[in-house]
């Protein structure tokens, strides 16, 4: 038997064998950064016995004091050289997240920062971790856009290839300056002289070879076919080049094709009903003189239907009947009824070309959506249209030039016409004049625009380069990437299904050459392994500039000279697509197996580079090129539109970091905000940023910054090398912050490995606002600032809180690297010279984790908490508490905490933050009529259900007939002019 009466034996729960699964108990109100009241009692007479916080780490910093620190940490951590210390240490695991190239065109803007942060956060997470980061910055340097602003400088008349090249790459290195720079002040880790860039010879040479193995294999081809033009930019374009714009508005028509010849089983059923007419509906009017046949669904119904306001007869849809009818403002009355495949045969009169005819053939594109069920069908001029052309064998003939005009293909009326323009309207009133026009509307629809002019784009056949990417479409491939967030996979395959081929070249001058050369006469290409190797090789050894340096014999290998002479052939005008050139990167940057961990870039590019470097990958290396794919969404103002100069809602970096002109509109945030916002958005929906969003931010981290100064503040003069203690000689509640501390260790690891930086930030903020601030702060205040400076409960407290507020800095690392290492510049423990991303990730121990030790202090949380409930708004140390809980296991738990009966400087009493407590296992009968009397039960849960016992208690708070110690301020006093016991006990020995 105890001396209490309890039958169990004290600190048997303790045993290292017991597990417990229990819940968390509530926390006492307070907020970060309280006073205790003995740090308040301004001037007294024992103010200088009382070990308050001292500290020299600012509670804030603001304007060019923060700019400033943050560029000191910067270069006295040695940002700059951090990730080549990485590389050269040994690591057992490497993690690569290969950076995708920003575009060399422009400064940097809040799109950049929310895509370079988040990468950075994920690439100081591993190397924390003790993973070597494998992570190359690049760019991606030619194109259109840079290749027009150079035009735009120079003027486009008599400008040698050349000449236009130089330009460019001016204009592209100085844009890389400008974004390199500010990547650099965000923080971001990496090395920056060692960047790739797409304009590199080594990169284009890289760039060849796979072009080269993929020609090899017959997936690269020179061919015929309808590709997206732009008649603004002169060039063909690629599906991730365009921009479809909702608000397009094209004049739609309804447009009748007379049956010439009805298909068999149609005249069969219909007899001597006289002439009818294929209804068709296009909101691209211009292509009708290109038309080769009208296209119906071979498993649809058709009808025939007569008109009640003027007999026509029409062949449409069953499907679309009704809507026709309310459409036309008529009465449709069906005359005959039959399957699309009975439709075979039927051969129709073109409506502006005379005695030309088209057939009536099966295409399972062919929709029931809108429209009328039969599809007007230009091979020339259409994707879908071309794949029925190329089955049925048609004419493809393009009526349409570079520059968005009909040729004379077309015919007299017609040629010279912008077909987006003059040339559609001539089309529509070409056909009202031969009465082919049922009805003219306008059409608001999504349209494909060249995304760089901004300008809509038309279809035309062309002769392109090309890569057949059937076989390159392997969903298996696909589905062993990781794709995050999962939803997005969907589009990823949507991508991949809608696109037949890709056409790779482009009619530029400012790119990386096709390797290619025609014969002057025939124009039949010459392109083979010699030929691409030896300007490979060129390529690799003076850049692709050589291209149009050399003279045509040194572009040509010699085993080719020995069979050709070089004054039959050109070399060829073509270059090829940029996301050719940024989809071949993993070729070029990634090392060893060529394989990234992850690719974090925005939605934009499920079309571009990661469609791309997929295709590319799977042609030469049979898999994709990584492991992952983070896809992340846009910037948008606070209020939620898009940004732009006119609206002047643009947010720049800049700006946002090193403040605008008038401080009070636009105030200095310094980097860790812009990286806070990065880090605490949902980044997979669109990411806000404005004035409240960035003051949110800053005060996040004025509220962290004020718990980790009443950390280093407790810490002053505390060594952690020497004065640390054995976790099993502390406090109860000690050991138990270290529990919650391993706990949150273990999230907040498995936070960042899901990419979860916004799940990180939550985690922080739980820790520091429940666990810490409202509940042990509050606890161990009067053991910090009133126990002697060496005893075992201080140092017990303070090996926590440097505990405490070494994981919490680490943790927060990745996110705000500048405020990271400014903690670890104040905090105690570390050599000269020591910087907190060389140190490593989180320290926590498996001997933090003491089964027994959460039910003891849970269990008296528990207690308190209805201790609490019982004195609303009042002072927990003005009460005196007698707690009754029943023998059992409960009882021993608590008892573990208090040595002997009653004590007012016990744990338990420091848990219960009263004047005094007494543990019993009956109330006494002689309890005061003004004592409160709460009660409740805890439930301990042992060895995962196995054992189970609901412990019931009391608890009895007596007001207390003690004084206010003038030294603690606890009510531990016989008289309120006489310092307590353990005060005059501290104060004897300082003397």
């Amino acid at each position: 038997m105890t001396r209490w009466g309890t039958s169990v034996r004290r600190g048997a729960l303790l045993h290292p064998a017991l597990s417990f699964n229990t819940s968390r108990c509530q926390n006492v109100s307070s907020t970060d950064g309280t006073v205790h009241p003995a740090a308040a009692q301004g001037a007294g007479p024992y103010r200088d016995s009382v070990l308050l916080p001292r500290t020299e780490f600012p509670m804030k910093l603001t304007g060019q004091n923060l700019i400033d620190r943050e560029v000191q940490i910067q270069q006295e951590c040695g940002f700059a050289e951090l990730y080549s210390w990485q590389r050269e240490r040994k690591a057992k695991k490497e993690y690569c997240l290969h950076d995708g190239p920003p575009y060399a065109n422009g400064d940097p803007h809040v799109g950049h920062a929310l895509n370079k942060i988040l990468k950075d956060i994920q690439n100081r997470f591993e190397m924390l971790r003790g993973k070597q980061v494998h992570y190359v910055p690049g760019w991606d340097c030619h194109g259109l856009p840079i290749e027009l602003k150079a035009l735009g400088e120079l003027g486009t008349s008599g400008l040698s290839p050349l000449q236009i090249r130089q330009k460019a790459r001016e204009f592209a290195e100085g844009a890389i300056a400008r974004q390199r720079a500010a990547f650099q002040r965000w923080g971001v880790m990496a090395d920056w002289d060692k960047c790739y860039y797409t304009f590199d010879g080594t990169y284009e040479a890289a760039q060849l070879k796979v072009f080269q193995d993929m020609h090899s294999k017959g997936l690269i081809y020179q061919d015929y076919k309808p590709v997206f033009w732009s008649p603004s930019s002169r060039t063909a374009l690629a599906e991730a080049e365009l921009e479809y714009n909702p608000q397009h508005v094209s004049k739609a028509i309804y447009a009748t094709f007379a049956l010439a010849t009805l298909p068999p089983k149609m005249a069969e059923a219909v007899g001597e009903l006289g002439s009818i007419s294929v209804l068709v509906w296009t909101t691209q009017p211009w292509t009708i003189p290109a038309n080769q046949a009208v296209c119906f669904m071979p498993n649809a119904q058709y009808s025939v239907v007569k008109r009640r306001d003027s007999s026509q007869l029409l062949l449409v849809a069953t499907e679309r009947v009704s809507s026709l009818a309310t459409l036309l403002s008529t009465e449709l009355e069906t005359v005959g009824t039959f399957t699309g495949t009975e439709l075979e045969g039927g051969v129709c009169q073109h409506p502006t070309i005379p005695r030309k005819e088209v057939p009536l053939l099966p295409a399972n594109f062919v929709t029931m959506g809108k429209g009328t069920g039969l599809v007007h069908t230009a091979p020339a001029h259409g994707m879908e249209d071309y794949s029925v052309a190329s089955h049925f064998k048609l004419s493809v003939e393009c009526i349409v030039d570079e520059e968005g005009r009909f040729t004379e293909l077309a015919g007299p009326e017609l040629q010279s016409l912008s077909v987006m323009g003059e040339g559609n309207d001539a089309v529509i009133s070409m056909l009202k004049a031969v009465g082919s026009l049922v009805k003219e509307e306008e059409c608001v629809h999504s349209y494909p625009y060249d995304w760089r002019s901004k300008e809509p784009v038309v279809i035309r056949p062309s002769k392109q380069w090309f890569i057949d990417i059937a076989s390159l479409k392997d969903k298996e491939v696909l589905a062993k990437v990781r794709v995050i967030p999962e939803s997005a996979r969907g589009s990823l395959l949507a991508h991949l299904d809608r696109r037949p081929y890709w056409c790779i070249s482009r009619q530029r001058s400012w790119g990386v050459p096709i390797p290619v050369f025609y014969h002057k006469e025939t124009g039949e290409p010459l392109i083979n392994k010699h030929t691409v190797s030896h300007v490979t090789q060129l390529f690799s050894e003076k850049g692709s500039d050589c291209w149009w340096e050399l003279p045509l014999e040194s572009l040509l290998p010699p085993e080719v000279l020995k069979k050709v002479s070089h004054l039959n052939y050109e070399r060829g005008d073509d270059v090829l697509d940029i996301w050719f050139d940024s989809g071949t990167s993993w070729a070029a940057v990634l090392e060893g197996e060529a394989l990234a961990d992850v690719y974090v870039e925005g939605k934009d590019q499920i079309g571009g580079w990661f469609q791309s470097s997929l295709l590319t990958s799977v042609a030469v290396q049979k898999r994709a090129p990584y492991k992952a794919l983070m896809i992340h969404d846009f910037v948008i103002s606070e209020k939620g539109e898009k940004m732009s100069k006119s609206l002047g809602n643009v947010v720049d970096p800049d700006t946002v970091i090193h403040g605008g002109e008038d401080p009070s509109v636009s105030p200095a945030y310094g980097v860790d905000v812009l990286r806070w916002w990065v880090a605490e958005s949902n980044v997979f929906s669109e990411v806000q940023i404005g004035p409240n969003v960035l003051n949110s931010a800053r005060d996040s981290i004025n509220k962290l910054r004020n718990t980790l100064k009443f950390l280093l503040g407790n810490l002053q003069g505390f060594d952690p090398r020497t004065q640390a203690v054995d976790p099993k000689e502390m406090h109860y509640i000690d050991q138990y912050l270290l529990h919650l501390l391993r706990n949150y260790s273990m999230k907040m690891t498995d936070a960042y490995n899901d990419f979860g930086a916004g799940r990180a930030i939550r985690l922080l903020q739980a820790f520091i606002t429940r666990d810490l601030s409202k509940f042990y702060f509050s606890i161990i205040k009067d053991r910090l600032y009133c126990d002697p400076e060496d005893s075992l409960g201080r140092r017990s407290c303070q090996t926590v809180l440097e505990e405490i507020l070494d994981g919490v800095t680490r943790s927060i690392a990745p996110i705000l690297p500048h405020l990271a290492e400014e903690v670890y510049l104040h905090a105690p423990g570390h050599n000269e010279g020591e910087t907190m991303f060389r140190s490593g990730w989180i320290k926590s121990s498996p001997v933090w984790r003491r089964p027994g030790l959460e039910e003891a202090v849970e269990g008296a949380c528990a207690i308190r908490d209805s201790f609490l409930s019982s004195i609303p708004g009042r002072n927990a140390a003005e009460y005196e508490l007698t707690i009754e809980i029943e023998p059992g296991l409960l009882f021993e738990l608590i008892e573990s905490l208090q040595d002997e009966p009653t004590s007012s400087y016990s744990q338990l009493t420091e848990l219960m933050m009263s004047s005094q407590t007494t543990l019993t296992s009956a109330l006494p009968r002689d309890l005061p009529a003004d004592a409160l009397i709460s009660n409740g039960s805890f439930l301990i849960n042992l060895e995962g259900g196995v054992i189970r016992e609901d412990s019931a208690y009391q608890v009895a708070a007596v007001p207390t007939s003690m004084a206010r110690c003038p030294r603690c301020r606890r009510y531990t006093s016989s008289s309120p002019d006489c310092p307590c016991p353990r005060c005059q006990t501290i104060l004897t020995r300082a003397q």
